[in-house]
Protein backbone atom coordinates (compact mmCIF):
# COMPACT_ATOMS: atom_id res chain seq x y z
CA UNK A 1 0.00 0.00 0.00
CA UNK A 2 1.37 3.35 -0.87
CA UNK A 3 2.20 5.47 2.44
CA UNK A 4 -0.37 7.55 3.65
CA UNK A 5 0.90 11.61 3.36
CA UNK A 6 0.65 13.72 6.35
CA UNK A 7 -2.23 16.85 6.54
CA UNK A 8 0.85 19.18 6.28
CA UNK A 9 2.40 17.12 3.46
CA UNK A 10 -0.77 17.54 1.25
CA UNK A 11 -1.63 21.18 2.17
CA UNK A 12 2.61 22.14 1.01
CA UNK A 13 1.62 19.87 -2.48
CA UNK A 14 -1.40 22.76 -2.92
CA UNK A 15 1.41 25.25 -2.62
CA UNK A 16 3.97 23.23 -5.50
CA UNK A 17 5.29 20.20 -7.00
CA UNK A 18 7.83 19.10 -4.42
CA UNK A 19 9.06 16.70 -7.15
CA UNK A 20 10.75 19.42 -9.36
CA UNK A 21 13.66 21.24 -8.86
CA UNK A 22 13.77 24.98 -7.76
CA UNK A 23 15.97 27.91 -8.10
CA UNK A 24 17.19 28.89 -4.75
CA UNK A 25 15.14 31.86 -4.33
CA UNK A 26 11.81 29.89 -5.58
CA UNK A 27 12.84 27.93 -3.31
CA UNK A 28 12.67 30.12 -0.31
CA UNK A 29 8.93 31.66 -1.81
CA UNK A 30 7.46 27.96 -1.96
CA UNK A 31 8.49 27.04 1.97
CA UNK A 32 7.65 30.30 3.30
CA UNK A 33 3.80 29.77 1.34
CA UNK A 34 3.59 26.29 3.58
CA UNK A 35 1.23 26.35 6.39
CA UNK A 36 3.29 27.10 9.91
CA UNK A 37 3.55 25.76 13.05
CA UNK A 38 2.31 27.24 16.66
CA UNK A 39 6.15 28.22 16.88
CA UNK A 40 8.89 29.77 15.03
CA UNK A 41 10.57 26.83 12.95
CA UNK A 42 13.83 26.94 12.26
CA UNK A 43 14.62 26.61 8.85
CA UNK A 44 17.10 23.99 7.40
CA UNK A 45 19.48 23.58 4.39
CA UNK A 46 20.14 20.15 3.60
CA UNK A 47 22.76 18.19 1.40
CA UNK A 48 23.57 15.04 -0.10
CA UNK A 49 27.16 14.77 -0.18
CA UNK A 50 29.19 13.02 -3.22
CA UNK A 51 32.39 12.17 -0.22
CA UNK A 52 33.46 8.93 1.30
CA UNK A 53 31.38 9.45 4.73
CA UNK A 54 33.67 6.79 6.03
CA UNK A 55 36.64 8.19 4.75
CA UNK A 56 38.65 10.52 7.27
CA UNK A 57 40.52 12.21 4.85
CA UNK A 58 36.75 13.39 3.10
CA UNK A 59 35.56 14.68 5.93
CA UNK A 60 33.13 17.74 5.28
CA UNK A 61 33.07 20.63 8.42
CA UNK A 62 33.39 24.40 8.79
CA UNK A 63 32.09 27.52 9.73
CA UNK A 64 30.04 31.10 8.70
CA UNK A 65 28.88 33.47 9.50
CA UNK A 66 24.81 34.07 8.86
CA UNK A 67 24.39 38.00 7.30
CA UNK A 68 20.98 37.86 9.35
CA UNK A 69 22.01 36.26 12.20
CA UNK A 70 20.42 32.26 12.97
CA UNK A 71 17.18 33.91 15.15
CA UNK A 72 18.10 31.49 17.57
CA UNK A 73 19.49 32.44 21.60
CA UNK A 74 23.33 30.93 21.42
CA UNK A 75 24.20 30.05 25.10
CA UNK A 76 27.82 30.10 25.01
CA UNK A 77 30.77 28.24 27.50
CA UNK A 78 33.88 29.42 27.83
CA UNK A 79 36.66 27.35 29.27
CA UNK A 80 38.87 29.48 30.81
CA UNK A 81 40.84 30.09 33.61
CA UNK A 82 39.21 33.85 33.98
CA UNK A 83 35.94 32.70 34.01
CA UNK A 84 35.40 36.62 35.24
CA UNK A 85 36.85 37.94 31.69
CA UNK A 86 34.71 35.57 29.50
CA UNK A 87 31.03 36.78 31.48
CA UNK A 88 31.52 39.96 31.08
CA UNK A 89 32.07 39.85 27.16
CA UNK A 90 28.85 37.96 27.14
CA UNK A 91 29.23 34.17 27.60
CA UNK A 92 26.38 32.30 29.64
CA UNK A 93 28.74 30.42 31.48
CA UNK A 94 32.45 30.37 32.16
CA UNK A 95 35.23 27.99 34.07
CA UNK A 96 37.49 24.71 33.62
CA UNK A 97 37.83 22.69 36.65
CA UNK A 98 34.46 23.28 37.75
CA UNK A 99 32.67 23.35 35.01
CA UNK A 100 34.19 20.23 33.55
CA UNK A 101 33.00 18.18 36.87
CA UNK A 102 29.56 19.11 35.82
CA UNK A 103 29.82 18.01 31.96
CA UNK A 104 30.96 14.55 33.33
CA UNK A 105 28.14 14.51 35.79
CA UNK A 106 26.15 15.26 32.68
CA UNK A 107 25.34 18.86 32.44
CA UNK A 108 24.95 20.04 29.05
CA UNK A 109 22.76 23.35 29.06
CA UNK A 110 24.62 25.23 26.70
CA UNK A 111 24.75 25.17 22.56
CA UNK A 112 28.39 26.32 22.49
CA UNK A 113 31.24 25.52 23.73
CA UNK A 114 34.54 27.92 23.32
CA UNK A 115 38.05 27.43 24.82
CA UNK A 116 41.43 29.35 25.33
CA UNK A 117 44.31 27.60 23.80
CA UNK A 118 45.84 26.74 27.55
CA UNK A 119 42.40 25.52 29.07
CA UNK A 120 41.97 23.15 25.74
CA UNK A 121 44.95 20.83 27.84
CA UNK A 122 42.20 19.88 30.21
CA UNK A 123 39.04 20.26 28.01
CA UNK A 124 40.38 17.34 25.57
CA UNK A 125 39.41 14.52 28.21
CA UNK A 126 35.95 15.71 27.70
CA UNK A 127 36.21 14.89 23.99
CA UNK A 128 34.47 11.12 24.38
CA UNK A 129 31.00 13.48 26.04
CA UNK A 130 31.30 16.13 24.04
CA UNK A 131 32.05 14.90 20.63
CA UNK A 132 29.38 12.82 20.14
CA UNK A 133 27.05 15.81 20.62
CA UNK A 134 29.16 18.62 18.57
CA UNK A 135 29.91 20.66 21.38
CA UNK A 136 34.01 19.73 21.56
CA UNK A 137 35.87 23.12 20.65
CA UNK A 138 37.96 22.59 17.73
CA UNK A 139 40.41 25.27 16.08
CA UNK A 140 38.76 25.10 12.85
CA UNK A 141 35.76 25.67 13.79
CA UNK A 142 37.29 28.97 15.52
CA UNK A 143 35.94 28.01 19.08
CA UNK A 144 39.77 27.48 20.53
CA UNK A 145 41.00 30.77 20.69
CA UNK A 146 42.25 33.17 23.08
CA UNK A 147 40.18 36.19 21.76
CA UNK A 148 37.38 34.96 23.50
CA UNK A 149 35.20 38.16 23.38
CA UNK A 150 36.10 38.43 19.42
CA UNK A 151 35.13 34.50 19.46
CA UNK A 152 31.44 34.82 21.96
CA UNK A 153 30.70 37.95 19.51
CA UNK A 154 30.84 35.81 16.50
CA UNK A 155 28.77 32.91 18.27
CA UNK A 156 26.06 35.26 19.51
CA UNK A 157 25.88 37.16 16.27
CA UNK A 158 24.97 34.09 14.21
CA UNK A 159 27.92 32.04 13.15
CA UNK A 160 27.06 28.62 12.17
CA UNK A 161 28.99 25.37 12.07
CA UNK A 162 28.60 22.22 9.70
CA UNK A 163 29.73 19.05 9.70
CA UNK A 164 29.28 16.08 7.66
CA UNK A 165 27.84 12.57 9.15
CA UNK A 166 28.85 9.21 8.54
CA UNK A 167 25.83 8.83 5.59
CA UNK A 168 27.69 12.34 3.80
CA UNK A 169 24.70 14.49 5.16
CA UNK A 170 24.81 17.90 6.25
CA UNK A 171 22.36 20.25 7.98
CA UNK A 172 22.33 23.61 8.42
CA UNK A 173 19.83 26.22 10.29
CA UNK A 174 19.50 29.34 7.85
CA UNK A 175 17.58 31.34 9.79
CA UNK A 176 13.33 31.41 11.29
CA UNK A 177 10.05 31.55 9.33
CA UNK A 178 9.83 34.73 11.26
CA UNK A 179 12.31 36.00 8.42
CA UNK A 180 11.92 37.62 5.39
CA UNK A 181 12.44 35.41 2.08
CA UNK A 182 15.16 37.99 1.23
CA UNK A 183 16.84 37.24 5.26
CA UNK A 184 16.47 33.40 4.25
CA UNK A 185 17.82 33.82 1.16
CA UNK A 186 20.54 35.75 1.56
CA UNK A 187 21.89 33.59 4.26
CA UNK A 188 21.47 30.95 2.27
CA UNK A 189 23.52 31.70 -0.06
CA UNK A 190 26.05 32.38 2.58
CA UNK A 191 25.95 28.41 4.19
CA UNK A 192 25.68 27.21 0.05
CA UNK A 193 28.89 28.90 -0.57
CA UNK A 194 30.17 28.20 2.94
CA UNK A 195 29.80 24.37 2.36
CA UNK A 196 30.59 24.21 -1.36
CA UNK A 197 34.36 25.84 -0.62
CA UNK A 198 34.41 23.30 1.92
CA UNK A 199 35.24 20.25 -0.82
CA UNK A 200 37.98 17.74 0.30
CA UNK A 201 41.30 18.76 -1.56
CA UNK A 202 41.54 14.52 -1.44
CA UNK A 203 37.79 14.21 -3.51
CA UNK A 204 38.76 13.59 -7.26
CA UNK A 205 36.20 13.50 -9.70
CA UNK A 206 32.60 13.11 -9.42
CA UNK A 207 29.65 15.55 -8.41
CA UNK A 208 30.64 16.77 -4.53
CA UNK A 209 27.28 18.46 -3.69
CA UNK A 210 24.77 15.75 -5.46
CA UNK A 211 21.59 17.26 -3.75
CA UNK A 212 20.27 20.21 -1.60
CA UNK A 213 16.74 20.30 0.24
CA UNK A 214 15.49 23.64 1.93
CA UNK A 215 13.23 23.05 4.20
CA UNK A 216 11.60 24.21 8.22
CA UNK A 217 11.19 22.20 11.10
CA UNK A 218 7.86 20.87 10.14
CA UNK A 219 7.11 21.29 6.41
CA UNK A 220 8.46 18.70 3.38
CA UNK A 221 12.05 19.33 1.33
CA UNK A 222 12.21 21.83 -1.18
CA UNK A 223 14.35 20.73 -3.99
CA UNK A 224 16.85 23.09 -5.37
CA UNK A 225 17.69 22.91 -8.59
CA UNK A 226 21.39 21.83 -9.35
CA UNK A 227 22.69 24.88 -11.30
CA UNK A 228 22.74 26.82 -7.66
CA UNK A 229 25.74 24.30 -6.90
CA UNK A 230 26.68 22.44 -9.65
CA UNK A 231 30.07 25.24 -9.87
CA UNK A 232 31.35 23.41 -6.69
Amino acid sequence: MPKKQSKRYRSALKVADLAKDYPLAEAVEILTKFPKAKFDETVELSFRLGVDGASGDQNVRGTTPLPNGSGKKVRVLVFTDNPAAALAAGADTAGLADIMTKINEGWLDFDVAISTVEAMKQVRTLARVLGPKGLMPNPKSGTVTDDIAAGIKAVKAGRVEFKMDKAAIIGVGVGKRSFTNAQILENALCVLDAVGKAKPATFKGGVFIKSVTISSSMSPGVRVASSEFSKY
